[in-house]
């Protein structure tokens, strides 16, 4: 068999250690799929290719490694995108490979199968890097860009498309590039900042830590520094679980929450680390309201992120656990005890008062959440736009750091929790997951259903069942507009269920959760609840 760019391709990624890609083959892809049964990779095959890039997403998430994606030229791009979009605004990385049509068709405006005008340019909008193969020898190098690109600093999703003449094209003479590089050690910041920024946070009085997703890989050194500060961590949405649910400084709810607010408001110094602070997280409300951050110090890999949605008054470039680890090396001493003391009282203040401005309904709703993950705290909960989650997000405290996360900020889009939690299982395959999703969002992405099947997953799907777009319903409604367009009627979930070979399970009560998760736990097993939601509202 000859070696086609193709298979090169394949043991390319093999070698960089890739264990999965998450493809769906056709006509003009077919040269990607030459010696991939016979490689060490496995194919997951999605439905769509939406919801494929969120498997990616899911997977990326869970293992720290690029999620790897094989589609076709034109429509299979476009499709999606979407994901692209979802990861590069949750900072997901993403290596989206895609053919496009002949060398001598690209662009002619001639009408040949899945022509788009610039497949190209379309794709460098929602990617951190897109390049176009052109040549055999030119692949090795532009798969070193593309991973570099996607993991290097902030990541994000990259790109590459390779026309189909290209990828049939003989390669046996191509040098093989090898292993996966080892990443690039953070060059150190400038030892006089690191001193300044331990000099602030020691003399502070009332010191806050703000913490995002960009600092998910350095819990244990926010919990040193929070403890020897005595400071109150709030957490972003993406970055619930650095502090354990009962800690007493941790902050598991919105920065957009008044009571929140009035905690970071009455702070002498704020260190923000990993956190965009943008306003899916501090602004949800649309209220342009958030208060001034006192004595800003700043850590972020991205240098440009540094000066976005709040000024530093000091800014030090970098990846969080690294910089951290300086700051704590620099010495900050331990906290004095009444200074712990009021770092837990006003983190206490912040969780009670932010609790209490929510909604019945939403305080029910987290009540929901904090019972599946007592039930199972093992376990990943990957969210939709969805009502519990919208709940979730504004006050639920993860059990463990990266086990929340959802499509409900950033790009915020539907249909995302189904495949983003087949990706999370198969980048854990030791730990549960559970899907929170709407009967609303579900139909986004029906097709993927099938998937958990096709790759033995251990996998609850719950389906928050309010016979609609729920949500959008009460926005209409709380703005005075007759509803229409959102009373949309899902399938018989206990029928779809059956059609694919899962269990089904009514839920009408926590206790109803809790016996159906204590079933879902005892063994391997994909299981659909069906959650009545008016028993939660």
């Amino acid at each position: 068999m000859k070696k086609t760019l193709g298979s090169y391709l394949i043991e390319s990624l093999e070698a960089r250690g890739v264990r999965h890609v998450f493809g769906i083959p056709g006509v003009h892809n077919l040269e990607l799929y030459r010696g991939l049964a016979a490689s060490s990779i496995r194919h997951v095959t999605g439905r769509h290719e939406q919801g494929l890039g969120f498997m990616a997403d899911g997977y990326a998430r869970v293992t720290g490694q690029p999620g790897v994606c094989f589609t076709i030229t034109g429509p299979g791009l476009t499709n999606i995108t979407t994901a692209m979009a979802q990861a590069y605004g949750d900072s997901i990385p993403l290596i989206v490979i895609a053919s496009e049509n002949r060398r001598g068709e690209i662009g002619t405006g001639r009408g040949f199968l899945h022509e788009l005008p610039d497949q190209l340019g379309l794709a460098s909008k929602v990617s951190v890097s897109a390049e176009r193969v052109l040549a055999p020898e030119a692949l090795p190098q532009a798969l070193e860009r593309a991973f570099a690109a996607a993991t290097a600093r902030r990541p994000r999703p990259a790109y590459i498309e390779i026309p189909r003449d290209v990828l049939a094209a003989e390669s046996s003479g191509l040098a093989q590039g090898g292993a996966r590089p080892a990443p690039a050690s953070p060059q150190g910041a400038p030892a006089e900042a690191i001193a300044e920024a331990a000099q602030r946070l020691a003399r502070a009085h009332a010191p806050v830590i703000l913490a995002g997703g960009g600092a998910l890989g350095a819990a244990s050194e926010i919990r040193s520094l929070a403890e020897h500060l005595g400071a109150p961590v709030v957490m972003s949405v993406n970055a619930r679980g650095l502090l354990p649910p009962r800690h007493p400084l941790a902050v598991s709810l919105s920065a957009s929450l008044t009571p929140v607010r009035a905690l970071i408001s009455a702070a002498d110094v704020v260190l923000a680390v990993g956190t965009e602070l943008g306003p899916t997280d501090y602004d949800m409300y649309s209220r342009d309201d958030f208060p001034p951050l006192p004595q800003l110090i700043r850590i972020d890999v991205e240098a440009s992120q540094l000066e976005r949605n709040a000024h530093p008054a000091l800014a030090l470039c970098g990846h969080a656990r690294q910089r951290l680890r300086e700051i704590l090396a620099a010495g900050i001493g331990s906290a004095a005890a009444a200074r712990s003391e009021h770092g837990a009282r006003t983190a206490e203040d912040a969780r009670s008062q932010g609790l209490a401005s929510l909604s019945p309904a939403m305080r029910r709703q987290i009540a929901f959440l904090e019972s599946i993950r007592d039930s199972v705290p093992e376990a990943f909960l990957v969210g939709d736009s969805t009502q519990p989650v919208y709940a979730g997000n504004l006050g639920f405290a993860a059990a463990t750091p990266g086990s929340w996360f959802n499509s409900a900020t950033g790009y915020g889009t539907l249909g995302y929790a189904l495949p983003a939690s087949t990706g999370a299982g198969l980048g854990a395959p030791e730990r549960p997951v559970v899907c929170l999703v709407g009967d609303g969002g579900l139909q986004f992405s029906l097709g993927e259903l099938a998937v958990p099947r096709d790759v033995d997953a251990w996998s609850a799907i719950l389906v928050w069942n309010n016979r609609g777009y729920g949500e959008i319903k009460s926005s209409m409604l709380a703005v005075d507009i007759e509803p229409e367009g959102v009373d949309v009627r899902p399938p018989e979930l206990a029928d779809l269920a059956r059609a694919y070979g899962y269990a089904h399970r009514l839920i009408d009560s926590l206790e109803s959760l809790e016996r159906a998760l204590r079933d879902f736990v005892s063994r391997r097993q994909v299981l659909m609840l069906e959650v009545r939601a008016e028993a939660f509202e």
